[in-house]
């Protein structure tokens, strides 16, 4: 097992934090020195760190760390160990926090010693979370951010949707965007391809054997399965000449709810009932229950704008890399 950087060894307190944790030489960050810390290690950033890693493992001078709850690194919930342990096989450092209780100013003081920070949050933290950590980031002087942008073109879908999280991601494109101190990349990605499948979203729902076309078959979303999001994030930050200051795409699949049916169908080698769910009738359930999140997804992807893109724009294309498509996921995941 190889050992953890020095910033595993931090103590679980902001203020004493400069005392408490091992600072390598000033050599150690200099710009040939590439110091990468991904924000969190659910699936999404567990994918992330594990490309990282091993892209780090051929970049001589890159180190890879993760900042977690300790109660995160000190688990005994047999899964969280298994990450926990997966990570510290790869190298990758721990760093302990809470960025829901921390500070903008305590966040500023922890993110100041890496060339670049890879947030894999989430929006599980509510409102003013994002932009706190926009905020720390810049504050840090950071000279890299991949914001929590894995998902919808925010630009196209524009302010007052139906989820009024996707504002604040908005308020943080307008941050970044707002100064040159700070190189920021925001990777929109689609949603995950297995939410297609998930029960709770209802779109192919098949304990009641039916796939449901949100605001019309031939509406299109894009999806990107996690693993490929991972690989292609570490492609994007290792790309020269690098990358800075830029929207990019990319797509596992942009697919009409139509073929989904279609799909869905041929895997399971029958025929399965479809059923359409008009933008008047999503937004009239909404109204019903307007906390649902589940609900405030559905509007928003039946009206269609920004929740998907051309294949050819997405950097995986340009660049001609393999891709999980939606077909190729159902025959490896439907049962």
């Amino acid at each position: 097992m190889l050992s953890d950087p020095p910033v595993a060894h931090a103590r679980y307190t902001f203020g004493a934090w400069r005392s408490s944790i091992s600072i390598p030489p000033e050599a150690d960050f200099m710009p040939d020195s590439t110091t990468i810390l991904v924000l969190g290690a659910g699936e999404l950033g567990m994918a992330v760190l594990r490309s990282l890693a091993g892209r780090a493992k051929h970049s001589p001078g890159t180190t890879v760390s993760v900042l977690l709850r300790p109660s995160s690194i000190d688990s005994a919930d047999p899964h969280k160990r298994r990450d926990i342990d997966e990570l510290r096989s790869l190298g990758i450092g721990l760093l302990p926090a809470d960025l829901a209780i921390a500070s903008t100013a305590d966040l500023s003081a922890l993110f100041e010693r890496f060339h670049t920070v890879v947030g894999c949050t989430g929006f599980v933290t509510g409102g003013g979370f994002q932009l706190k950590v926009a905020r720390a980031v810049l504050d840090a002087g950071v000279r890299r951010y991949v914001p929590w942008q894995f998902g919808v073109d925010y630009d196209v879908i524009g302010r007052g949707s139906a989820q009024e999280l996707f504002d604040e991601q908005l308020e943080v494109r307008d941050l970044l965007r707002s100064q040159d101190r700070t190189g920021w990349i925001i990777i929109s990605t689609g949603m995950f391809t297995s939410f297609l499948f998930e029960p709770s979203f209802g779109v192919v729902d098949l304990a009641l054997d039916t796939v449901h076309a949100l605001g019309g078959w031939d509406n299109a979303v894009t999806v990107t399965t996690p693993e490929d999001i991972g690989a292609l994030t570490a492609e994007i930050l290792f790309e020269e000449p690098p990358i800075i200051n830029q929207v990019i795409y990319t797509a596992g699949d942009v697919i009409t709810y139509g073929r989904l049916a279609e799909v869905v169908e041929l895997v399971l080698g029958r025929k399965v009932p479809r059923k359409p769910w008009s933008v008047s009738e999503l937004r009239e359930e909404l109204a019903k229950d307007p906390g649902n999140p589940i609900k405030k997804y559905r509007v928003v992807f039946a009206e269609g704008r920004g929740v998907s893109w051309d294949m050819s724009k997405t950097f995986n294309a340009r660049r001609g890399i393999e891709v999980v498509d939606v077909e190729r996921w159902a025959r490896g995941n439907l049962k």
